[in-house]
């Protein structure tokens, strides 16, 4: 294969304009994904869950935005911050039984309070509605998942 090299670095104001950047005005899904060790036990089980246990969890956070004048939706790093703020840290090696609200430490309630969580932190920031979540997945093993949508957070309950 033949490759070249750049001859030179691409230079805003010159080589492109900033009324350029943006290529596009469509929504774009972003993810970000994320892991951390809790322990918990679950209550009115009847299961080995039923005992303190641990898991190395994996969280993915989803979300949506139209890009801004530079093109950007969300930063990456601006997800990775929000996440170790609102999740990870608050539940990073830690008895989630004890951290969390009062609740049943399974799976699907913990991933509705995920995305309550990142939510409100786009609220707070004044990225809603520009950007929102669209989804949050909880893996508490390499198998198995709980996923929250934004659709089904705003739909009438059942």
């Amino acid at each position: 294969m033949n490759y070249e090299i750049p001859r030179k670095v691409q230079v805003l104001g010159e080589d492109i304009q900033a009324n350029q950047l943006r290529y596009h005005n469509r929504r774009v899904l972003l993810s970000k994904e994320f892991t951390f060790d809790s322990a918990h036990h679950l209550h009115n089980y009847d299961g080995k869950c039923m005992n303190l246990h641990g898991h190395t969890y994996k969280v993915q956070l989803m979300m949506s935005g139209v890009p801004d004048e530079r093109g950007i939706s969300i930063d990456f790093s601006d997800m990775k911050r929000i996440a170790q703020a609102r999740i990870i840290g608050p539940l990073d090696h830690r008895y989630l039984n004890e951290v969390l609200p009062p609740m049943n430490t399974t799976a699907e309630n913990m991933v509705v309070w995920m995305y309550e969580q990142v939510h409100e932190a786009l609220v707070e920031e004044g990225l809603y509605p520009r950007v929102r979540v669209e989804e949050v997945r909880l893996w508490e093993t390499p198998t198995s998942f709980a996923s929250i949508t934004r659709q089904w957070m705003e739909a009438d309950h059942e």
